[in-house]
């Protein structure tokens, strides 16, 4: 083999190499951008609390894995109305009692999640699981477990109780089917 052929060899290796390094290096990019795209907020607190990136992203991708295998349903709209009347006279309770009210809201959020197919065993998988359709909202259900567990050891002041119930309408909105401003969204009505 002349030196000319082993030098036109070589040039072809280091460009498909050089090839393959780009197509992976977009290929994580895209991935990257699709996962901050799709999880939003939650793609930042994955990463800061992964030791990688990568780490964070193949965690990412099991959420959504998981996810599809849930059996997912969206609310009848009698459901819909039946837990919108629930929420009020959980809101109307909240002036007599706001501990209990906070617990009752707690208690709807977690039942409406059931309804819709979600598993409901345990907070962090819950918050999982909403992850991949729900991610900005639940910074508010977050908050809102925290005041509820503080409430549930009594310390809870009425004005976290009143952020706590706030916190919980943002999520059970959204699980209802409703936009941010409250009224159903088109096709739920």
């Amino acid at each position: 083999m002349s030196s000319t052929v082993a030098l036109i060899i070589a040039i072809i290796v280091v460009v498909l190499v050089i090839a393959g390094l780009a197509t992976m290096a977009l290929g994580r990019h895209r991935r990257t951008k699709a996962l901050r795209r799709r999880f939003g907020p939650e793609y930042d607190r994955a990463v800061a609390e992964q030791p990688s990136r990568r780490a964070a992203e193949r965690e990412l991708q099991d959420r959504e894995r998981r996810h599809a295998g849930l059996e997912l349903k969206e609310l009848a709209p009698w459901e819909r109305r039946r837990y919108a009347e629930q929420w009020a006279r959980t809101q109307a309770h909240f002036v007599e009692e706001p501990e209990a009210a906070t617990r009752e809201a707690d208690a709807l959020v977690t039942k409406v999640m059931a309804e819709r197919g979600y598993p409901v065993e345990d907070f962090d998988a819950r918050v999982q699981d909403l992850s991949v359709e729900h991610a900005e909202t639940l910074d508010h259900y977050r908050d809102a477990h925290e005041i509820n567990k503080v409430n549930e050891r009594g310390q809870a002041s009425t004005e976290q109780l009143r952020q706590a119930l706030m916190h919980y309408r943002v999520l059970f909105a959204e699980l209802l089917g409703e936009p941010p401003g409250g009224r159903p969204a088109p096709g739920h009505g």
